[in-house]
């Protein structure tokens, strides 16, 4: 029985990595910090857990945190994370961070976007994980860097073509829109009701810290530094990403082509399906799920590929690709837990 942390279990990610976790054999939770819920049952702060999470939340620290558990997932917002993350490496524990912290490996880069880094040590040792593209290092790894919603379905969206050099890397257009829940569960102005219903918005356009983490992973696949143009949207939903991506072809490919090389490239992932031709994804067909749906449309007027791909940001883009991880790391079925067939409608 391996036994799990999750630090920082009030927020959305939080309850869900402890909804998903109840789903896994072999795994128990046995400590899950909160300040706001200290000393009040789990279930009792999450109605949805009732009957199936029978945990007290904790405002524990290090020291005591770390003879808790196995290994950990911080679900905590950035800069904490790597307050908290080396503290539980030093004590011999494997790690699962799903903040930012330790997803860029070029400490510059880091603090260019963020805010000054207090354990650049461990970026080097960090593995980025996307199962899709880096499975065998995250089986050997103790520091898992979970990827952030965004990325994640661009990086899936766009890496059979990026890895084929059949795109140019160079005038990479990204669009994508969000659900509300991705931006935590702190109340924000811009995040209540009144404001996002019946409204659509593009925020932090040109702008958004999850630019780099992009650059930096398709840069790695295509083999050389890589510019993209990203502008995020927030849409009056709950959950949901849907990315579109915009690249000129390099060579000539038909969409026959195209189609074969993405059924190449993630032949044995079982989380990302390839829409059939004139389909396209819809983030209503992944809802509740870990799957990354993608569809694609060769423009030959333009000479471009238009790319799509959906993901449930709480899921994919986060709770259950950390969990496809901790199955990866620890020999579980990659799927333990979490072959939920999507929430339709």
């Amino acid at each position: 029985m391996i036994r799990v942390g999750i630090v920082g279990v009030s927020g959305y990610t939080g309850v869900e990595l402890a909804r998903i976790l109840s789903m896994c054999p072999g795994v128990e939770i046995t400590v899950a910090t909160s300040r706001q819920y200290d000393g009040r049952p789990l279930a009792e702060a999450f109605p949805s857990l009732r009957g199936k999470v029978d945990i007290l939340c904790e405002d524990v620290q290090d020291a005591k945190l770390a003879e808790r558990a196995d290994v950990f997932f911080t679900a905590v917002p950035h800069q904490a994370a790597m307050g908290i993350v080396p503290q539980l490496l030093k004590a011999g524990k494997k790690v699962i961070d799903l903040s930012a912290d330790f997803r860029l490996h070029d400490v510059d880069i880091y603090e260019a976007w963020y805010k000054p880094h207090t354990a650049p040590e461990y970026l080097s040792e960090a593995v980025y994980g996307l199962p899709e593209i880096h499975r065998q290092q995250i089986k050997a790894a103790r520091l898992v860097a979970n990827p952030g919603c965004y990325p994640t379905s661009v990086i899936l969206g766009l890496a059979p073509l990026l890895k084929e050099k059949a795109i140019n890397p160079l005038n990479l257009i990204v669009d994508s829109k969000s659900g509300v829940s991705g931006a935590g569960r702190t109340a924000k102005t811009n995040s209540l009701f009144c404001e996002v219903a019946e409204g659509f918005t593009a925020y932090m356009v040109g702008e958004h810290r999850h630019t780099p983490e992009m650059e930096q992973e398709i840069g790695k696949l295509y083999g050389e530094p890589v510019t993209i143009s990203f502008t995020p949207h927030l849409v009056p939903m709950s959950r949901g990403i849907l990315s579109t991506m915009y690249a000129r072809l390099k060579k000539p490919l038909s969409a026959e082509d195209i189609r074969e090389l993405y059924c190449n490239f993630y032949q044995d992932d079982f989380f990302v399906r390839l829409c059939e031709p004139g389909t396209y994804p819809a983030t209503q067909f992944v809802r509740g799920s870990n799957f990354c749906d993608i569809g694609f449309k060769l423009d030959n007027r333009t000479g471009r590929v238009i790319i799509l791909a959906a993901i449930d940001n709480l899921v994919k883009g986060a709770a259950g690709q950390a969990v496809q991880n901790l199955n990866i790391m620890y020999g579980f079925p990659e799927t333990q837990g979490i072959e939920t067939i999507p929430l339709f409608p």
